[in-house]
């Protein structure tokens, strides 16, 4: 991980990275509290919640708001769109290009410069929809 912002190196930094790369949950803080606090003993909700603010300022990371009471993490960066499940709250990354024709339209409608979007849906995830 380079250090980008000023900001030293951090092993509790580096792991919360390392843990939203290797996730398609698309996880609350709490999640990664839970999923670091046997590592490091000394962990504190307040220390995830400034690391993830850190990386999210680095572009590192995304945050996710849907809404809920608490927001969501992503450690893809790339444009991608989203699906929420409304009854469990799976996040799935949805395998589909981003139409770069909705910022063309967006520019044409008010006359404004576009430089991307975020678009998710929402429904029942596979799992909801057969029970």
């Amino acid at each position: 991980m380079t250090v980008k912002s000023g900001y030293k190196r951090s092993r509790q930094r580096e792991r919360i990275l390392e843990l939203l790369r290797g996730t398609d949950l698309h996880p609350a803080a709490g999640w990664i509290y839970d999923q670091l606090k046997q590592e490091f003993k000394g962990l504190s909700m307040g220390t995830v919640y400034r690391n993830l603010n850190i990386l999210l300022e680095q572009g590192l990371i995304e945050k996710i708001s849907c809404g809920s009471t608490f927001d969501r993490f992503d450690g893809n960066v790339n444009a991608h769109y989203h699906f929420l499940c409304i009854r469990c709250t799976a996040m799935l990354d949805l395998p589909m290009k981003v139409d770069d024709i909705l910022d063309r339209r967006v520019n044409e409608a008010i006359s404004c410069t576009t430089y991307g979007h975020r678009l998710e849906f929402y429904g029942l995830c596979p799992k909801c929809s057969s029970d």
